[in-house]
């Protein structure tokens, strides 16, 4: 541990509050929740007690590289979010924006393959089995006058 402490940390192209203990700062990345933050601390030997400004830049480096690597760091597989990629074919584990473009990026191939997740994605209907008779209707109604707006018309 170093004897300097810093308030702001940037792991993984995301900012992190110093003063939180190592397991929950890292959960604060997007793509990280507290058990692979857990295996990620225990892998770069770190109490996870330890706060998270009080460590060197070598032991944030240590621990940026673990999520970004995880096959050379015997991290199993059950524990990654993208398990047998569509690209690949290997374990991958994807942090921050990746998340997001892989996201897109598989609605776009449903959406072209005209699957019918990607039908309902189309015409912005609910995709994973919700009910839609009664819910979702956030959007503007049609034809419907408000009483305000009828009032000043007239």
């Amino acid at each position: 541990m170093s004897g300097r402490f810093r308030e702001v940390i940037r792991i993984a192209r995301t900012n992190i509050d110093g003063t939180e203990q190592v397991c929950y700062a890292l959960a604060d990345i997007r793509g990280v929740g507290i058990r692979l933050a857990d295996v990620v601390a225990k892998k770069a030997g770190l109490d996870s007690d330890t706060g998270l400004g009080f460590l060197s830049s070598g032991e944030v480096g240590k621990m940026e590289s673990i999520p970004e690597n995880p096959a050379e760091h015997d991290i199993p597989g059950w524990l990654l979010n993208r398990q047998n990629d569509r690209e690949t074919g290997n374990d991958v584990h994807l942090i921050g924006p990746e998340i997001d473009l892989h996201v897109k990026s598989y609605i776009i191939l449903m959406k072209r393959t005209s699957s019918w997740k990607g039908y309902r994605y189309s015409y912005r209907l609910r995709v994973r089995g919700q009910k839609t008779r009664t819910t979702g209707r956030s959007r503007k109604a049609l034809g419907v006058r408000k009483e305000k707006a009828v009032r000043q018309r007239l």
